[in-house]
Order: structure tokens, then sequence, then C-alpha cells
């Protein structure tokens, strides 16, 4: 259906807008992508409430201190309601993590995004994500890049 292309191709702008905002560690910038009361699963607590919260105990532990992120695209998943206002984004992504020493290594991993609009046709914005590194993956990555733009 043209229609779902239509929807996919935004879920897609949707995954590719983050992954530059991560690449960038661009915290501002990302912001829109988000609900501001997104709820996450979160690496120190069972659930993160709220962007603000995703951003200070999610994001910034992980944006800069990774490289080359990137979701696998031409992989993609997607599950579109029958109303076109809620859809499921799958993607496997990857990166580089560092070891305290400087080490680089592999540093993959996916992501299961619940995304939302209140009319069909316009960006999505994600209510619920759900990210995990693969089995054997170390869980912290070490490495040093400034946010960009810099917080005021």
């Amino acid at each position: 259906m043209a229609e779902h292309d239509d929807d996919v191709a935004l879920i897609r702008r949707w995954f590719q807008k983050l992954q530059l905002c991560v690449q960038t560690v661009d915290f501002a910038g990302s912001r829109p992508l988000f609900a501001d009361d997104i709820i996450t699963f979160g690496s120190f607590t069972a659930f993160t409430m709220g962007r603000e919260a995703t951003e200070h105990e999610q994001w910034r532990q992980v944006w800069g201190h990774i490289d080359q992120f990137r979701w696998r695209l031409d992989d993609l998943r997607t599950i579109i309601s029958g109303d076109r206002l809620t859809a499921v984004g799958m993607a496997v992504f990857e990166s580089t993590g560092y070891t305290e020493g400087g080490k680089a290594f592999d540093r993959p991993g996916r992501a299961t995004v619940v995304l939302g609009r209140q009319v069909i046709g316009e960006e999505w914005i994600a209510q619920h994500t759900h990210v995990s590194l693969f089995p054997g993956t170390p869980s912290r990555s070490f490495g040093t890049k400034r946010e960009h733009p810099p917080a005021l």
C-alpha cells in the first residue's frame, strides 16, 4: 500500500534523525523526536519516566562515550496500526565503544521504538523506547566527545 510506504518512510526518517543526533551528541536536537512523557526501560532503573529523565539517565551516559553509531536501516522492521497513528519500528545498530584503557570494541545492539502521531502524515514521535546491546557486549564505554551544541 502506498500510504504504508509513506508511513515507513517517515519511520525511517525518524531513525535517521536520531542517528545524526547520537553521532553529533546533539541532545537539544533530539528532544522533538520524543514525547515529553516518554517511558523507557532504564539501564539503571526498571523504568525511566519522561524525556528529561531519559536524557539525563540514559542518553548522557552513552552518546558522548561512543563513536560511529549507525542503524542498519536496510533491515528496519515496522508494524503500523490500522488507523496509522501508532507504529513500532525495530532496528539493529552498530557503534564503537571504548574500554577504560581506550581500546575500541564493536558495540552492536537493537531497539524497539513505539511511535505515535495525532494526524496521518505528521512526523512520528517516540512514546517508548527499548534499546539494548547484544549479549556479550560490554555495557559501558569510556570514550569522550563533546556535546554539540554545548548545553547552556
